[in-house]
């Protein structure tokens, strides 16, 4: 198994979307890369302790690879928005790749050169390892599937795209 964290705007769509990719074996929400300890949502939210909202994602590589699921993080986010997705802004809602395995970083800087060629404009999205990751309160884990009708920035036509990736494997 191998982990990534993506911060992709507000976490609850982004842990929804990720969990229903294939290979994919447990997502939490939390807030990565911020500099006070065991923050609060409501500290977080205040945009002074330097965290974003971000998605811990444990894979199983014989399964899925980096490669797809930093194509389908392009997928979710805006990346040229800095501090911005959807309705949702701050520096919470910054977009980033943070990494814990530095034999991650050719095939992260390999997906932003691609995405980059997509566009003018520099793309607003963080690239660093991770320093500190602290999972949210536990009202925020499975928050779309304990609140069907909850908010999301992210359009539906994802999530049913998401779920097509298991037929393909």
């Amino acid at each position: 198994m191998k982990d990534i964290y993506f911060a992709g705007g507000c976490f609850w769509g982004t842990e929804h979307f990720f969990k229903l990719l294939r290979g994919v074996k447990e997502t939490e929400v939390g807030y990565a890369n911020g500099h006070t300890t065991s923050p609060t949502y409501e500290e977080v939210y205040t945009d002074t302790t330097g965290f974003a909202e971000t998605v811990h994602v444990t894979y199983d590589e014989n399964v899925t690879d980096l490669t797809f699921l930093l194509q389908m993080f392009f997928k979710a986010i805006d990346p040229l928005s800095l501090n911005k997705q959807g309705n949702d802004i701050g520096t919470r809602y910054r977009t980033g790749i943070y990494y814990t395995d530095k034999d991650d970083l050719p095939a992260i800087q390999e997906a932003m050169k691609a995405e980059q060629r997509r566009y003018t404009a520099p793309l607003a999205v963080e690239v660093e390892p991770l320093q500190n990751f602290y999972r949210a309160e536990e009202y925020h884990q499975d928050y779309l599937e304990k609140n069907p009708n909850g908010y999301c920035h992210l359009p539906i036509e994802l999530f049913r795209m998401a779920k097509m990736t298991n037929d393909e494997k």
